[in-house]
């Protein structure tokens, strides 16, 4: 049986990181994630990684020291195909409004490249975003979220609480 491989949203550590496992109050979280590292089956996407890196604080720092995290390239042919239908998806499927498509369409926005990479590699998205609740045509969105678009490539999303779970993370 092949073990799920999760990809992380950025949100997933910047979160934590944020509200409510702070390094100095929550140490053993951290420590616990970095010991599953070596598993291979937590994924960075590339630009996932720079955005935390560009926060220059304790979270990029320990980030940066994780050897680790398998690095997923997001400039691979198959994934820039799967890019390119997972934003005409969220142009034509009648759920979104056009604004959801500019803000998801610059290249640096990692939510379409992370359908993308998980769809090609069969991940499991990790992120926070939860999905829109009365999603229809008759009611389209503003934005484009994760778990809605997700669904559509048959991409399966999940919080934090799940990928520790599956890997026996206890604090």
């Amino acid at each position: 049986m092949v073990e799920e491989k999760f990809l992380i949203d950025s949100n997933s550590f910047m979160t934590p990181y944020r509200q409510y496992y702070a390094f100095d109050l929550v140490p053993t979280y951290w420590k616990e994630l970095a010991k599953r590292l070596d598993t291979g089956r937590m994924i960075l996407l590339d630009m996932v990684k720079d955005e935390i890196d560009k926060g220059q604080d304790e979270l990029s720092a320990w980030i940066d020291k994780q050897t680790g995290f398998v690095i997923c390239n997001y400039i691979e042919p198959a994934i820039i195909s799967k890019y390119q239908e997972v934003l005409q998806y969220v142009q034509n499927c009648g759920l979104y409004k056009p604004q959801a498509l500019q803000n998801w369409a610059p290249v640096y926005i990692a939510d379409p490249w992370l359908i993308a990479a998980a769809a090609v590699n069969d991940y499991t998205i990790i992120t926070v975003e939860k999905p829109s609740s009365g999603l229809s045509p008759k009611t389209q969105n503003k934005n484009a979220k994760i778990p809605d678009v997700a669904r559509a490539f048959g991409v399966k999303t999940h919080d934090m609480y799940y990928m520790m779970r599956k890997l026996e993370i206890k604090i």
